[in-house]
């Protein structure tokens, strides 16, 4: 199965429309839309120097391969001319433009599902546009009450109940509710999305040694084992509360797939450390298929041509095989 694929370039004075400018190199398994300005795309072609025919995205057209020496777009146009490696808020409408037309290009079956290069949080928010990020915004672009976060690299995934909060205001975030609501979607995707018909998924707990019996911290015990229980009387495969420090071994790994953490740098140093620069982030729970690359904007690497783009070549394929599984089930 071919899957089109759209691909935002994220903040443009970025690495964004540098990583989609190399994809141009290579013929690719899957048909990729590149959705940005397509002046920028050219400008930032010759600054690469990279030869790259830029062509018109025909929606009607057949999904096939993308070749090499090529690259489709659908244009967005920038609001302020861009220089790489120079922000400017003025272009902020501009990113979100861009994501807007893949969510809606994909409600209309134009694409089968979308990947996101880095943007630039601060330039957003400088332009007065709460942002908090993409895993956020398209929640709200798709009316999704909820939805999880999840990195994935070679043999590891690992999902979070809170994402960006203070470290202070994870343990009031933690509820019954919550951990069941994330544990539910996590499941049901896992099954949908990466054709897991009975997936294990592996639950660290809160506090050092998983609260050591309540001596370090009674969440475990009130909240996150209960939970769990119930979970399990479902149906469901959850096992913990796990000790975090003892967790991401072959030992444990090897029997599930997934682990759910606490909080962001609970479960992503160790993810980040195993695959940085070959990892994805995922959003489950929404009604599409979105992965993106695991690092940010990189302003200072914009236009030089000393780019990884390892982690887009593997958000692209975990896309592609999330839009295969999807299909089959």
């Amino acid at each position: 199965m071919i899957a089109r694929l759209a691909l935002t370039t994220g903040e443009p004075a970025g690495i964004g429309p540098d990583l989609a400018l190399l994809l141009s190199r290579t013929a690719q398994n899957d048909h990729i839309v590149a959705i940005g300005d397509r002046s920028l795309l050219q400008q930032r072609a010759a600054q690469l120097g990279i030869t790259v025919t830029l062509q018109e995205f025909d929606p009607a057209a057949p999904h096939t391969a993308s070749v090499a020496g090529s690259l489709q777009v659908l244009h967005v146009p920038l609001a302020a001319p861009c220089v790489a490696g120079q922000l400017n808020s003025a272009n902020a409408n501009y990113v979100l433009q861009t994501l807007q037309s893949a969510v809606t290009g994909i409600e209309l079956g134009h694409f089968d599902a979308m990947v996101t290069a880095p943007v630039q949080k601060s330039v957003i928010n400088a332009a007065g546009i709460p942002f908090s990020g993409h895993t956020e915004y398209l929640a709200e672009l798709t009316a999704t009450p909820k939805v999880v976060m999840m990195l994935a690299t070679e043999g590891l995934r690992v999902a979070l109940v809170t994402t960006h909060l203070p470290l202070k205001a994870v343990p009031a975030a933690i509820t019954a509710a919550e951990l069941t609501s994330v544990c539910e979607i996590l499941h049901r995707d896992l099954q949908t999305r990466f054709g897991l018909p009975n997936p294990v998924i592996a639950v660290l707990g809160l506090n050092p040694h998983a609260g050591e019996d309540g001596h370090l911290g009674t969440e475990e015990q009130t909240i996150i084992e209960p939970a769990l229980n119930e979970l399990r009387a479902g149906g469901m495969d959850v096992r913990g509360p796990l000790p975090a420090d003892t967790a991401f071994n072959p030992k444990v790994l090897k029997t599930c797939d997934a682990v759910l953490a606490m909080y962001h740098d609970q479960g992503l140093p160790v993810l980040k450390y195993a695959g940085f620069g070959n990892a994805v982030n995922i959003t489950l729970g929404l009604p599409i298929v979105r992965t993106s690359v695991d690092h940010g904007t990189a302003l200072d690497l914009a236009g030089s041509g000393q780019i990884d783009s390892g982690s887009l070549h593997y958000a692209l394929s975990v896309a592609s095989e999330m839009v295969t599984a999807g299909a089959v089930t």
